[in-house]
């Protein structure tokens, strides 16, 4: 091989080496940030436990909490969690039209896990259930309301991707591979996080 294209060869390893180091250090960054945030939901959660029975002559978490309903939210987002990771695998392979259709779903699906939270809350204030109520109560919108928020903001970014990728036909490099990478961590985080609040709040809440 000439002395030209080694060198050229070589600098093209250099700079490939490099951009995965990058990558590494970006995904290392952002475990710490959701180090950070499983103390803020450590301490929601601790909330909800010392909260857990003060009612303040309101209702308890039987009276107010319908399962049907969370049963479904909780699939919602179960379900794009695994949307997600089929989108993953389809980055991994290059595949950028496999990656906006799973993307897209996974969206729908978290979308609809935002629809069914707001008609609960909706549907709890309207009755006379709002945070206002009872120390139960606070605890509670406080929790919910901090991951439906989370939940939130991982829809616009999913969408910032999307429309990047789609709209302006941004390549998936390794650039757009570290991001999907990292919303893909927040988005399990998250889905780890509500299988913990379903147990803890709504589940051991109407036993």
């Amino acid at each position: 091989m000439p002395t030209d294209a080694v060198a050229a060869h070589g600098g093209h390893d250099h700079h490939h080496d490099h951009a995965q180091e990058q990558m590494a250090n970006k995904v290392f960054g952002f475990w710490l940030y959701l180090m950070t945030d499983c103390v803020l939901f450590a301490t929601a959660f601790a909330g909800v436990a010392v909260n857990r029975h003060s009612y303040a002559g309101g209702p308890t978490g039987k009276d107010i909490f319908e399962l049907n309903g969370v049963i479904i939210e909780t699939a919602c987002l179960l379900l794009s969690s695994v949307t997600y990771g089929f989108a993953m695998l389809a980055a991994h392979r290059h595949n950028k039209s496999q990656v906006m259709l799973w993307l897209g779903i996974t969206f729908l699906f978290g979308l609809g896990f935002i629809g069914f939270e707001v008609k609960e809350f909706m549907h709890l204030v309207a009755d006379g259930n709002g945070p206002e109520r009872s120390a139960f109560l606070s605890s509670f919108f406080l929790l919910v309301a901090t991951h439906g928020c989370h939940v939130t903001a991982g829809l616009l970014w999913m969408a910032t991707l999307m429309f990047q990728m789609g709209v302006m036909k941004k390549p998936l490099n390794t650039v757009y591979l570290s991001r999907l990478t990292m919303l893909s961590l927040f988005w399990h985080f998250l889905d780890i996080v509500w299988i913990c609040v379903f147990t803890v709040v709504y589940l051991m809440g109407v036993m």
